[in-house]
């Protein structure tokens, strides 16, 4: 899934090297393999995944995050989960930005889109997309997400930022 604005589609190629990368790692890994909660070195830091092994819960018990140096892609390898998602600048701050977590939270809106992650489908999330992961679809059900995380390039003069 994309979504963004025409201002900042062409940054968002998802067809990087860093990206393919990914993407053959989720289509050649067979996760079942993994039973524990891990971190795979894919290309170094530049590519990595998490395995994440959870039981889903309520929306008002989820938060709404975001990254500035990382895309996810956020894999369902087994399981289902509903996702919230909301552009960045929609939301109020709940926390500041942790640069070694890569991570802020956000205040949970009145009113935000979700989209269903079932077993087999991905979302990639921009580091400009808030999302609010670990959602239950019906009721709470463990899931085992991957979360593939691709570093944003470092921006170059008078070079496109998305390119390898």
């Amino acid at each position: 899934m994309l979504t963004t604005t025409i201002g900042l589609a062409e940054q968002y190629e998802y067809l990087t090297e860093r990206f393919q990368k990914a993407y053959a790692f989720l289509k050649q890994t067979d996760f079942s393999q993994y039973q524990e909660p891990c971190e795979i070195e894919i290309d170094g830091r530049d590519v990595y995944a998490q395995v994440q092994i959870y039981e889903t819960k309520p929306a008002d018990e989820c938060r709404f995050e975001a990254h500035r140096r990382y895309f996810d892609i956020q894999y369902m390898a087994q399981g289902e989960e509903y996702m919230g998602f909301l552009p960045k600048d929609a939301l109020e701050p709940d926390t500041d930005y942790d640069p070694e977590t890569d991570l802020a939270f956000f205040r949970q809106p009145a009113a935000w889109g979700k989209i269903l992650l079932s077993e087999g489908r991905f979302a990639a999330v921009s580091p400009d997309d808030g999302h609010m992961p670990r959602c239950m679809a019906g009721t709470p059900r463990l899931v085992k997400k991957i979360v593939v995380k691709v570093r944003v390039p470092e921006p170059q003069k008078g070079v496109n930022t998305w390119q390898k």
